[in-house]
């Protein structure tokens, strides 16, 4: 069973939608700590604030249940957009502390007044494998939608596994052994979303 946590960060909604599409086994949509001690995989969804997003997940009693499905039980996740920043240490963003199962923090675009670049960033953008990898074919050009004002920089260059470039190139997909992370949003990418997440389904 896929557990797709409800923590009243985004429509979480879309993404159960893309996984009946891709034809994956039992999914949920919950905020109950024992529906994630059961789980077989999480996805972390989420658009909004850092924040927020940790201080729901602690209202709703979820950080110890997640920490023991990650953790303990290895069990793998996705985190996607801002579910992918709260994988990370801090960020900055907000004052509270992450998750932290990835070593990286999530830091703001900033760019010259003078270089036409607008932050949020918003639109399809163009994502190169960085190593072989379950969710990105290498060698193949994948196309995935972007909402976001904010990036994760990897203190472990390995723990990156895909790049995407506006202004610079950042890293826009991350894994380190069962957790992973994506900044764009599969469940709005189409066809390259729901190869995407049939990869995770099948891990």
């Amino acid at each position: 069973m896929i557990a797709i946590v409800d923590y009243d960060m985004g429509n979480v909604a879309s993404v159960a939608n893309m996984l009946k599409r891709v034809g994956a086994p039992e999914s949920v949509l919950t905020r109950d700590p024992d529906v994630l001690r059961r789980a077989d995989k999480v996805i972390l969804p989420g658009v909004g604030a850092f924040d927020k997003g940790m201080r729901n997940l602690a209202e709703f009693g979820l950080l110890e249940a997640l920490n023991e499905a990650v953790i303990e039980r290895r069990v793998p996740i996705l985190g996607i957009c801002l579910g992918m920043h709260l994988l990370t240490k801090s960020s900055e963003e907000g004052q509270l502390d992450g998750l932290g199962w990835i070593d990286a923090q999530t830091v703001r675009f900033r760019f010259p007044e003078n270089s036409g670049l607008k932050v949020p960033h918003i639109g399809w953008n163009y994502v190169e494998a960085r190593r072989g990898n379950p969710l990105i074919p290498a060698g193949k050009r994948s196309r995935f939608y972007f909402v976001h004002g904010y990036y994760v920089t990897c203190n472990r260059e390995e723990d990156t596994i895909g790049m995407a470039s506006y202004g610079f190139d950042f890293a826009c997909a991350v894994n380190h052994d069962n957790v992973f992370g994506v900044q764009f949003h599969p469940e709005k990418s189409h066809r390259f979303g729901m190869a995407l997440l049939d990869g995770f389904v099948r891990l």
